[in-house]
């Protein structure tokens, strides 16, 4: 992430840190993609296509919101006060479907944070997968050859 956040004083601000920063530079190589055993390189692939999704999502409400300037110009321009009453209607459907669409966008930006939280989930369990020991296989009881009650079975 490029943004920036204020640190907790207030008067600072920082790089906010992404799933790779926050899990430390033990994980970078110099250029190169990092070798994390069993860690798909999908799993280190950013989000391109929602980020893409959500500014097209926002751009759309946007575009939205453009027409409605225009259209109430024109309304205002060819028929005066008398297109006051339909100019309303179509402006309270357009702004809200433009706010629909800015919302679909943030929601496509949120599936993205979803997706580093899933992906960085999934880094840390790998490696502690691979830094743990094998377990041992669990050790089976011994059979008792003589049951508590003296009677042999076969």
């Amino acid at each position: 992430m490029t943004e920036h956040r204020r640190a907790v004083d207030g008067t600072t601000t920082t790089k906010a840190a992404g799933p790779i920063d926050r899990l430390g530079h033990v994980l970078k190589t110099d250029g190169e993609t990092p070798v994390i055993p069993d860690v798909r390189l999908t799993d280190l692939e950013p989000y391109v296509g929602l980020r893409y999704l959500s500014k097209l999502f926002k751009l759309m409400g946007v575009v939205l919101l453009l027409l409605l300037v225009a259209e109430i110009i024109t309304g205002v321009v060819a028929q005066g006060s008398a297109a006051i009453p339909t100019l309303l209607g179509e402006a309270s459907r357009l702004i809200v479907l433009a706010g629909v669409l800015w919302g679909v966008g943030d929601l496509a930006v949120l599936l993205v944070d979803v997706g580093h939280d899933v992906r960085a989930a999934r880094i840390l369990l790998a490696r502690q997968a691979h830094s743990g020991s094998p377990s041992a296989p669990a050790a089976t009881p011994p059979r008792a050859t003589e049951p508590a009650n003296g009677v042999a079975r076969p």
